[in-house]
């Protein structure tokens, strides 16, 4: 049984607006603001689509393209090293923040098993990078 919000109803670039407007106008990652013209900003997926992520808001930070395609499929837990490795603030508390609404989200609408699996992973690796 699942249950569709308004913002699973926007397309693609309306629904980026409003992550935008949620988390602010920078870079999830490495925090480079996009109003300056020189980012791009794109829908990132915390879960990957190649782990079962949803493309729900919940699911979904915005990111400079860079920074998406530089983690790729990279699990959270590792891409985060990397962040901190070039500099970037790393926030292991957020994107914990992040996979436990999705677990909400998944909770109310169902579904999403080979999801449930990664986060609970990722869950285990980033509350250890948690001081």
């Amino acid at each position: 049984m699942s249950s569709t919000t308004t913002h699973d109803r926007l397309d693609k670039r309306r629904r980026l607006q409003a992550i935008l407007s949620r988390d602010g106008p920078q870079c999830f990652w490495c925090a480079v603001p996009f109003d300056d013209g020189s980012r791009v900003a794109t829908t990132e997926h915390l879960v990957p689509r190649l782990k079962g992520g949803p493309s729900w808001m919940e699911n979904e930070v915005a990111a400079c393209k860079p920074c998406n395609q530089r983690r790729g499929h990279t699990a959270l837990g590792a891409w985060l090293v990397q962040c901190q490795q070039r500099g970037y603030p790393s926030r292991p508390a957020e994107v914990l923040s992040r996979l436990a609404a999705l677990s909400a989200a998944i909770e109310r609408r169902g579904g999403q098993r080979r999801a449930r699996r990664y986060i609970a992973s990722q869950n285990r690796r980033l509350r250890k990078m948690t001081p």
